[in-house]
């Protein structure tokens, strides 16, 4: 247990290690609240929401996602890795912010253009109305406009480690989805309905969290040039493996809307919501083991110890979500209503998916907090073949099919993103 602990702890005195596993605890804690209650919104839309309506929330979740990919294109981790050179900086890392928000406001629009059509086309494919397109492609516009800055914005107090400011923010904008959901889908239960509800508060939670962040970068600081330079440097390199992770992250939902039938859609997107304590888990990487990556003293030793502790403490976590949801896979499952009792074998494969994909996901989150990145080319490259094999060896038309094959995909990006790490560490000069 103080491995782990000391997992968490990179980059600070022992002294302060009492101090940091109550901000640990604490934190896991208020964000197992904050998950609860997402858990819940998400549970009453699966619950309200008729299959074929949520088979389209479904998809729309899938393409805002992306279009929140493609609208990043690695700025984040540009003002990640800048950031955590000039954190103390007020001034240096409000001209790091600005920079960051104005980039990422001129990839958005390219990333409307770019996805709404996509929206459109498999909302019509699986028997939506033009109309009923229409309202949906406008309703996920509040849920992506909140995210251009609130990804950007939570950076500046993470890297303070002001955590629980953000947490109270965040519960407050999950409690008034909760609210708007609870209020309206009952009553109409339409997709463009949850979208919404899902959206709006999540607007007015970014008011907020610049006021939090507000203290540790200036706002009044305008873009620097340089900053911009360093941050399209780094999103050139990024962007190709951007462009793909759009489609690998979401690859079974990709998959199930081509090639699948609207009840599959509908299973593959409520079997992705039992997957919270997997979110819970990726949340304190991102809060704790991110930043402190960044800001890490370039010790090729110590980097190597906090990589191995992360690798073997995931690695135990994951497996023991695996086992819980294999011992208790009814009761899992009788939460989710009728319509996904009989989907015992697809939620232990879908879970086990989840975790793979956290274990090789992490890797990438920790070289890439340092500037390292993996040569676009390579990481295509072999995702490709990847997925070209694994459409040879699973058949994509059926939910078991599709859950396997991302497993399969989960397994190589572990070797690929581990390895790369692993390489990036070796090469730092004693």
């Amino acid at each position: 247990m103080r491995d782990f602990i000391e997992t968490l702890n990179i980059g600070l005195p022992s002294k302060k290690l009492t101090e940091w596993s109550k901000l640990v605890f604490l934190t896991g804690a208020s964000q197992i609240g904050i998950q609860a209650v997402g858990f819940i919104s998400g549970i009453l839309i699966i619950r309200f929401l008729p299959l074929e309506e949520y088979a389209l929330y479904t998809l729309a979740n899938t393409v805002l996602g992306t279009m929140i990919i493609l609208s990043d294109g690695g700025i984040s981790t540009g003002i990640t890795s800048i950031g955590g050179k000039v954190w103390k900086s007020r001034e240096k890392l409000g001209s790091v912010l600005s920079t960051g928000l104005h980039l990422r406001h001129r990839f958005a629009i390219g990333s409307l253009i770019i996805s709404l059509p996509i929206l459109a086309y498999l909302l019509i494919q699986h028997e939506a109305s033009w109309l009923t397109a229409l309202l949906i492609c406008l309703a996920i516009i509040p849920a992506f406009y909140g995210s251009l800055s609130d990804s950007l914005l939570v950076i500046v107090p993470k890297l303070h480690q002001c955590i629980l400011p953000i947490q109270r923010n965040s519960a407050k904008v999950e409690l008034g989805r909760l609210f708007l959901i609870f209020t309206f889908i009952i009553i109409f239960p339409f997709t463009y309905i949850a979208l919404l509800a899902n959206g709006i508060p999540r607007l007015l939670g970014n008011f907020k969290l610049r006021k939090i962040a507000n203290p540790f970068a200036d706002p009044s600081k305008p873009s620097d040039p340089n900053v911009e330079k360093e941050i399209l440097s780094i999103v050139k390199r990024i962007m190709p493996g951007a462009i793909y992770f759009c489609i690998s992250s979401q690859i079974t939902i990709w998959v199930i809307s081509f090639f699948g039938e609207t009840s599959a859609v509908a299973q593959i997107g409520a079997l992705g919501r039992l997957s919270m304590l997997l979110v819970l888990i990726q949340y304190l990487i991102g809060t704790f083991i991110e930043p402190s990556f960044a800001k890490m003293e370039l010790d090729k030793k110590i980097i190597i110890k906090r990589a191995i502790q992360v690798f073997v403490s995931l690695s135990i976590l994951v497996c023991l979500v695996v086992f819980a949801v294999f011992m208790l896979s009814e009761p899992v499952l009788w939460i989710l209503g009728n319509n996904y009792s009989d989907l015992n074998y697809e939620l232990v494969l879908s879970i086990t998916g989840g975790g793979l994909a956290l274990l090789g996901n992490t890797a990438a989150i920790l070289y890439l907090s340092r500037g390292w990145v993996l040569n676009p080319m390579i990481l295509i490259g072999i995702s490709i073949v990847s997925i070209a094999l694994g459409a040879i060896l699973f058949e994509l038309s059926t939910l078991q099919g599709v859950l396997l094959f991302n497993i399969f995909l989960a397994v190589i990006q572990i070797f690929l993103h581990w390895i790369y790490f692993g390489y990036k560490i070796v090469k730092i000069e004693d």
